[in-house]
């Protein structure tokens, strides 16, 4: 059970500290935020009426979500997201943000990730490839580069980031590289073939 009380105890009698509180009931400093917050937002005072029970004071700051009909809470579009999940930068988040920017009442996050997974599941599966020691190595480049600040002028520059994997144990080498032309490319892999060889 929350320690609802014991928080504003805390809080409004010996005018403890977020942490303080957090520390005292073993709990999270953003956890006793949100009950003072939830608090506020119900229009109750310190001290809390004596008729006031624990379970009725969890009952005013939490209430059960509204019932939302199902035709408020359409299911997302599964494969338009598959297809966006795919550029670079885009994550489930970021999705189910956009998904409850249009629909406020939709699903929760926890939802939409398992019904989204459940989704690619279903999804004609790859054929696992095996491979043998030191017989293949993957080599291009990651698809963002990356910003890097000259230390004596402070101008940005964006580098390539080369990546080499070898097939069978996965073991990685990764680089920067101003640019992913040829003579950056072959060496690259010189210098990857060297590590390797080191390895």
């Amino acid at each position: 059970m929350r320690k609802i009380e014991e928080v504003l105890r805390l809080r409004f009698e010996l005018k403890r500290s977020h942490r303080q509180i957090a520390r005292s009931i073993g709990a999270a400093s953003s956890t006793v935020a949100d009950y003072l917050r939830r608090f506020t937002e119900a229009g109750l005072s310190w001290p809390l009426p004596a008729a006031l029970s624990e379970s009725e004071l969890e009952a005013q700051l939490f209430p059960p979500a509204p019932k939302v009909p199902l035709s408020e809470r359409p299911e997302p579009d599964w494969a338009a997201l598959h297809t966006e999940m795919r550029r670079p930068g885009v994550t489930l988040m970021l999705l189910w943000q956009e998904y409850r920017a249009s629909h406020p009442h939709g699903f929760a996050y926890s939802w939409f990730c398992e019904h989204y997974r459940a989704w690619v599941g279903r999804l004609d599966l790859v054929m696992r490839q095996e491979h043998r020691a030191a017989e293949k190595l993957f080599v291009d480049y990651a698809g963002q580069t990356v910003a890097i600040t000259d230390r004596h002028s402070g101008e940005p520059r964006h580098a390539a980031i080369f990546v080499a994997v070898l097939g069978a144990s996965s073991y990685t080498y990764a680089e920067a590289t101003w640019s992913q032309e040829l003579p950056e490319w072959i060496g690259s892999h010189v210098r990857c073939f060297e590590f390797l060889r080191s390895a």
